[in-house]
């Protein structure tokens, strides 16, 4: 593998653990919506990651080699049963007077959120690293 190859892997970490960020930050800003345009309370997403080649001739110009970097496949919207709470003046109480809320942990999105930043900083740090290799080798070549 060669530097630029290095780089390119951790770019396309970047932009996928910033999606994971994005995500994760949309699920706890709507912990409590209890009405969507779509109808309903607000449903859990989480993005799928899936491999990616890393230029579209990447299996063509070389065989041998099987690069990859990731990339966001989707964002799947999870099916979880909705938290039932008891609020018989709520504009969207049923006519028992309970509220459908989304099933969101505040906790699990804090830890998917922790785990995306340090996989972000990771990827920053190689290609940090990257980079760093680069210069020292334009200096070795002087």
């Amino acid at each position: 593998m060669n530097l630029v190859d290095a780089i390119d892997i951790g770019a396309s970490g970047l932009t996928a653990q910033r999606t994971h960020l994005d995500v994760t930050a949309m699920n706890m800003a709507n912990a409590k919506t209890t009405r969507t345009m779509e109808g309903g309370p607000y449903r859990r997403k989480q993005p799928i990651f899936a491999e990616a080649p890393l230029s579209p001739f990447a299996g063509i110009l070389d065989r041998e080699r099987h690069i990859s970097g990731v990339r966001v496949d989707e964002v799947r919207t999870e099916n979880r049963p909705f938290r039932r709470v008891y609020e018989p003046n709520h504009p969207d109480a049923d006519a028992e007077g309970y509220v459908n809320y989304p099933d969101i942990n505040i906790m699990e999105e804090m830890t998917n959120m922790l785990s995306a930043m340090r996989a972000y900083e990771a990827n920053v740090s190689t290609i940090s690293t990257a980079k760093n290799m680069f210069l020292k080798a334009l200096e070795i070549g002087r």
